[in-house]
């Protein structure tokens, strides 16, 4: 039988106020973002809306990768500059 990752609170899973405490956001912020189809991946559970613990760790890791501050190989200024395209006239 599959192992499960459970947290302090004793399951894979959280509640949407529970996920916007663990990741420190208002429930309103991951309402609309679900709303909007933004956000880590929820699910409902019955009528619950449910985020897997899991998930949110890899969505907070992906947030992290793709932010230029915290992956040096995004940095814009470590970029090479890009020639500018000519007009024709």
């Amino acid at each position: 039988m599959p192992q499960t990752t459970t947290s302090q609170h004793g399951t894979a899973f959280l509640s949407l106020p529970q996920a916007a405490t663990y990741l420190g956001l208002s429930p309103n912020t991951l309402y609309v973002w679900r709303h909007r189809r933004q956000g880590p991946p929820s699910f409902r559970m019955g009528r619950r809306v449910m985020y897997r613990i899991t998930t949110l760790d890899e969505w907070i890791r992906e947030q992290e990768l793709s932010d230029s501050r915290s992956n040096p190989s995004l940095d814009p200024v470590a970029q090479k500059p890009q020639p500018r395209a000519r007009r024709v006239a």
